[in-house]
């Protein structure tokens, strides 16, 4: 049973697509499956499906490669982008956060008019800007 079974996984399987296949049952009952008919017995010649061609071509590899050199560069592009940006950001917070140290009288220009800061609003201004600076800066 087991060589029935190895006989035609093997003689179904598409590497072997290209060859005959003979089917046969000897004198004790037992069906055999060959790629050459036996001798002074009769057989039956077994159809096998061909295998079709691929009905779209595959891309070629250095297309293939092209793309996703193409989409390395624009992924790169956009990390070099946004690490400029970080580093214009985290400029302009330690100038800030050096400004709310180091000048007890700040103003903030609010609806077109000018507001000094209290002490209170000026930690509290600082303490936000350190955990800004913290946070998005190294």
């Amino acid at each position: 049973m087991r060589t029935l079974l190895l006989t035609l996984l093997i003689g179904l399987s598409p590497c072997c697509t290209a060859a005959q296949i003979y089917k046969w049952v000897d004198a004790q009952g037992v069906t055999h499956f060959d790629a050459q008919p036996p001798q002074g017995q009769p057989s039956t010649r077994i159809q096998t499906p061909s295998s079709a061609p691929p009905k779209t071509p595959a891309m070629p590899r250095s297309d293939a490669l092209g793309d996703q050199k193409a989409i390395d560069d624009k992924v790169k592009k956009q990390v070099a982008d946004q690490q400029a940006q970080l580093k214009q950001f985290c400029e302009q917070a330690r100038t800030n956060l050096a400004q709310l140290q180091n000048n007890p009288r700040l103003r903030e220009e609010v609806e077109g008019q000018l507001r000094r800061l209290d002490d209170a609003q000026r930690q509290e201004r600082i303490a936000e800007t350190q955990k800004q600076i913290a946070q998005n800066c190294e």
